[in-house]
C-alpha cells in the first residue's frame, strides 16, 4: 500500500471524528501582512506561520519570495489538492500519487494610468490534476466532481463576494489618529 493511501485512511478517520465533534461552526480566518523597512517585502503571519511575498527586481523588489498573484494560484492549487484528498478519503478511492499544477495570466499593465481594459487581476485560471490511482475513470470523474462543487478556494474565484476594507490611521497624522472607510 502506498504511503498516500496511508494518509487516507488516516484522513477518513480524522473526517469522521470532526463530523461527530458537537458545536461544528464556522472557523475564524486571520491573516497579518506587514511591509517590511527597505525591501518592501511582505510578511504574511498566519497563525504560527510566516510567508514571504516579494516582487522581481523589475519592480523594485528582491525577488525574496512569490508575489501575490503567483501566491494566489498557490493557494488554489493547495486547495484543490487538499479537497482531493478529503474527498478521496469520504469516498473510499485510492490513490497512489496527486499533483496538481495551476497556471494563470496577470497583466501588470493594468496599474498604469489608461489601461482601463486590462484587468487588474489574475484571470484564465486553470489546472491540471495528475493522479495515480488503481480506481476507474468513472470513480476518478465522480471524485473531481465533488471537488469542484465543494473546493472553497476555487469557489470563491469562480463566485467572488464583497470584500469591504477600511485604512486606520496609527502615526503621522497633522492633528491626531484618524479613521476612513
Amino acid at each position: 500500500m502506498s504511503n498516500l493511501r496511508e494518509y487516507l485512511s488516516q484522513k477518513r478517520a480524522a473526517l469522521t471524528a470532526r463530523r461527530a465533534a458537537p458545536n461544528r461552526g464556522t472557523v475564524p480566518l486571520h491573516a497579518r501582512v506587514t511591509a517590511e523597512g527597505r525591501s518592501g517585502i511582505r510578511r504574511i503571519r498566519i497563525r504560527d506561520f510566516q510567508i514571504i511575498s516579494d516582487s522581481g527586481p523589475n519592480f523594485a523588489g528582491y525577488d525574496l519570495g512569490p508575489g501575490s498573484p503567483e501566491l494566489q494560484a498557490g493557494v488554489l492549487g493547495s486547495c484543490v489538492t487538499h479537497i482531493f484528498l478529503i474527498k478521496a478519503a469520504e469516498l473510499e478511492i485510492p490513490l497512489d500519487s496527486l499533483a496538481v499544477d495551476v497556471q494563470a495570466e496577470y497583466d501588470p499593465r493594468a496599474q498604469e494610468p489608461g489601461n482601463t481594459e486590462v484587468p487588474v487581476y489574475p484571470q484564465n485560471f486553470r489546472y491540471q490534476v495528475e493522479v495515480s490511482s488503481p480506481a476507474s475513470d468513472e470513480d476518478l470523474a465522480r471524485l473531481h466532481a465533488e471537488v469542484q462543487r465543494v473546493c472553497p478556494i476555487l469557489n470563491l474565484l469562480r463566485n467572488p463576494q464583497e470584500i469591504n476594507g477600511s485604512v486606520v490611521r496609527t502615526g503621522s497624522a497633522e492633528g491626531g489618529q484618524h479613521r476612513t472607510a
